[in-house]
């Protein structure tokens, strides 16, 4: 494993090719994850027979296995090594999408959604020790006066990819629908298998990007955690992030489950409208990033904030008339706006957390953070999915009723039912906090 090992220093032109290697390997990553995860998973999950709640635990998967961050922390405290265990990590967890792929040619068309999620949950569990040894890779690869500019193109070329790929998939998904139905089930795991090739060859470019050599982490495990805990500053970034999360993880796992069930649209129109956000959020990162860089984070998130609660409040009127141009209207700019306005949240609550964290606590205070947040969030869908079965079966509405000669007017105010509940629920909690 010496090819893996850290550097004692790297030169500028080490540093701004091993920044080119790590845009590359997000790249694939990304076509990684629409092949295996988001709204394609969601559509596999319902083909499958998911009920709610288990397509409230896919969403939350990736999220609470986040906790187990502490096994990577301990990994760098015994090793070093931050390069080779986020290397051998991702390896694994892609192998795990690999088996998922292998499922109808092992097992036959009889697996269950179960199996589906034990390996989704392999998959994740090392994806997540692979992700805080890179948070705290990147804080020492990435120049801090280029922070934002450098995340923003980063993630403005994965939307690029994601809007591609996320259309192909949709297109191809469709399709198999119409012409070849009896072939869909096959279809979703080759899908899967094209993911893990892709993510093997995002391992192999994660692998040579150079490291440069950070402090040896010191001290009791446990003990350390303290540290971010009585940070005032980051404590309340914790806060912050953690209620924010909560409110958005209830509502949005069930958008697509909502588009396709509950208004009747096909995958192609769910992602073209996923695509429709991509892209405002693609427009609208490059200057995020430069306004947060010479304003402030926080401007920002006050700024987006309001604008992503008011998108979450509108998804409950989206299915009132029995017209789906005026659902298909709304929609668009629920996601414009939306898309604007995550671009904007999520860039600057990262930049937050990496500018907060000492340089020699870096990964502990990284790590802490994403642990406490994904406490949160993982249990909204979970909660979420159980309630979504509960809420089915009822309905809040209020109608005005005017009777005339020979003639009935009703007119709908509002009409909350299944998961209609969830985005007036979550949208009131984000104004709440």
């Amino acid at each position: 494993m010496k090819f893996l090992s850290p550097s004692e220093k790297l030169s500028e032109a080490q540093t701004q090719t091993g920044l080119k290697y790590i845009v590359r390997e997000s790249l694939a990553g990304e076509a990684m994850v629409n092949l295996t995860g988001g709204t394609f998973l969601v559509s596999m999950a319902v083909f499958m027979g998911a009920s709610n709640f288990q397509i409230g635990l896919l969403a939350s998967l990736p999220i609470f296995t986040n906790v187990f961050q502490l096994l990577s922390i301990w990994l760098v405290q015994k090793y070093n090594n931050r390069r080779a265990i986020a290397v051998l990590t991702s390896f694994v967890a892609r192998l795990a999408l690999l088996a998922i792929g292998a499922i109808p040619f092992v097992f036959g068309k009889g697996a269950s959604v179960n199996f589906l999620i034990a390996l989704l949950t392999l998959h994740y569990f090392f994806g997540s020790l692979a992700s805080a040894s890179w948070n705290s890779w990147m804080k020492d690869l990435v120049p801090e006066k280029v922070l934002g500019q450098y995340f923003s193109h980063r993630t403005r070329l994965m939307q690029i990819l994601s809007i591609t790929t996320s259309l192909l998939v949709a297109f191809f998904i469709d399709f198999m629908k119409v012409h070849h139905p009896d072939m869909l089930n096959l279809t979703y795991f080759v899908m899967f298998l094209l993911g893990a090739g892709v993510g093997m060859l995002g391992v192999y470019l994660l692998s040579r990007a150079p490291e440069p050599k950070g402090e040896q982490l010191q001290g009791d495990l446990f003990g350390s955690f303290n540290k971010p805990l009585n940070d005032t500053n980051f404590r309340k970034l914790i806060v912050f992030n953690s209620f924010w999360s909560f409110a958005l993880d209830l509502a949005v796992p069930f958008f697509s489950v909502y588009m396709m069930k509950t208004i009747g649209l096909p995958l192609s129109y769910v992602m073209a409208f996923t695509i429709l956000g991509q892209l405002s959020s693609i427009l609208s990162l490059k200057v995020w990033g430069r306004y947060a860089d010479s304003y402030s984070n926080k401007t920002v998130i006050r700024l987006c904030a309001p604008v992503y609660i008011a998108c979450i409040f509108a998804m409950a009127f989206t299915a009132l008339p029995e017209d789906k141009l005026y659902s298909v209207v709304l929609l668009a700019f629920i996601n414009i706006f939306s898309g604007i306005a995550t671009a904007g949240i999520n860039l600057s609550i990262n930049n937050i957390g990496i500018k907060l964290a000492p340089r020699e606590d870096a990964m502990t205070y990284m790590a802490v953070k994403n642990i406490i947040v994904s406490l949160c969030a993982a249990s909204a869908p979970l909660i979420g999915g159980l309630l979504g079965d509960f809420f089915s079966h009822h309905e809040l509405a209020w109608r005005i009723r005017w009777e005339g000669a020979g003639a009935t007017t009703i007119i709908q105010i509002f009409d909350l039912k299944g998961l209609n509940f969830f985005f007036v629920i979550g949208g009131s909690w984000l104004c709440y906090r």
